[in-house]
């Protein structure tokens, strides 16, 4: 086993896991947490749980996940599971790029977020699901992974949910405060149950990169002081929230990547672009940030981290989304000129996002999954050793 690899977090679920899911995907007229009105769900999640768990013990994983089993995505079953918060099946979901980089495609629906009183996120069910995994994970280190902050602020501000006559709150100003006291209410009691490890996942940073040809943000119609002071909300969201963790005792990390979706990808933008924005001034414990691919840009993003001694970063060097495993020697290359900006001892090695950011999952079979993490630990093993 080498620490030194690590995952982000989600795995392929199993084939009974996902015939619940996909029921679920398309009604809008049922509870959270879904197992409530689906007859057997929870049990055959808890089953599920208990294999995977079984099998990253068994592959030399050295921190612990629940496979990210228990959601349906990676950031709206936790909004879902706040109160005040609908879940409805919106008009059109996500849009991805599609493989071939140029076409586009769009996603699951079930992603309507309706305010519907004073957030708050006391005992939510993902605490209900991690005490489980902390059973189940014994004397191994776990994680629990959400959506940021921030990510949630800009979902719910863009949406229709505040400024009417009948909204819950009048301004971006009121939402940020209401959900900060939601993020709080959940930390706190994540670390009151034991947890140790928060991380928070976002795939907002990029729009503010004028090298990303999705952003909204770039153009000469754009009034780029706006730009700079929405970032700067975003950043203190998220600071906030970091600090009261840190203040709890939590190590707080956090996992960028520009979407990740049956293998597609929602856009571009480089690190080098917003590394003086995002990387320098959030205040992260350990970042896990993508180079899977050219997208990414250079690694001398990785020279703000230099003034950030504490810091951790886990390079995505290696690739979720495909089904054959990576070129070592690129890999090996990277790491080595990573290492030339910043300490090797202050590096890690993972895959650039996980292996199911939703119920779908990559376009991979569970053996591929699992034979290319054993990949990574082998490359981890023999750049850093035991």
């Amino acid at each position: 086993m080498c620490n030194r690899f690590q995952i982000v977090g989600s795995l392929l679920r199993p084939a009974e896991l996902l015939e619940y899911k996909q029921q679920i995907e398309h009604r809008d007229d049922i509870s959270y947490p879904f197992y409530q009105d689906f007859q057997g769900y929870e049990q055959c999640e808890a089953e599920a749980i208990q294999a995977v768990v079984k099998q990253e013990s068994e592959n030399g994983l050295s921190i612990l996940t629940d496979g990210e089993y228990s959601k349906s995505m990676w950031h709206l079953d936790f909004v879902w599971g706040f109160q005040g918060i609908e879940r409805y099946i919106a008009d059109h979901g996500y849009f991805f790029r599609d493989t071939d980089g140029a076409s586009k495609y769009e996603t699951r629906k079930d992603i309507g977020l309706r305010i519907t009183g004073e957030l708050g996120a006391k005992n939510h069910h993902f605490l209900h699901a991690y005490r489980k995994l902390q059973a189940l994970a014994g004397d191994r280190e776990t994680k629990l992974c959400v959506p940021s902050p921030s990510h949630i602020f800009g979902e719910l501000s863009w949406s229709d949910n505040i400024g009417g006559a009948e909204a819950v709150y009048k301004d971006r100003l009121e939402l940020k405060a209401g959900l900060v006291n939601a993020y709080k209410d959940f930390v706190q009691e994540f670390a009151a149950a034991g947890g140790t490890i928060l991380q928070f996942d976002d795939c907002l940073w990029e729009l503010f990169a004028d090298d990303n040809p999705n952003s909204p943000y770039t153009g000469e119609h754009i009034n780029q002081a706006e730009v700079q002071k929405l970032a700067a909300e975003f950043i203190d969201i998220n600071n906030t929230i970091i600090d009261y963790g840190h203040s709890l005792g939590l190590r707080m990390w956090t996992h960028n990547c520009r979407g990740n979706y049956d293998s597609r990808n929602m856009g571009g933008g480089s690190y080098a672009k917003i590394a003086n924005l995002f990387l320098k001034q959030l205040k992260y414990d350990r970042f896990f940030l993508e180079w899977d691919d050219e997208r990414a840009g250079s690694l001398e993003a990785l020279a703000v981290f230099k003034d950030k001694p504490e810091t951790e970063i886990v390079l995505g060097l290696l690739s979720s989304k495909t089904s054959t495993l990576d070129d070592e020697a690129r890999v090996v290359r990277m790491l080595d000129e990573a290492s030339q900006i910043i300490s090797k001892d202050r590096l890690l090695l993972s895959h650039q996002c996980g292996f199911a950011s939703c119920d779908g999952g990559n376009e991979l079979t569970e053996a591929e999954q699992w034979a290319k993490i054993r990949q990574g630990q082998q490359i981890a093993q023999q750049y850093w050793g035991n």
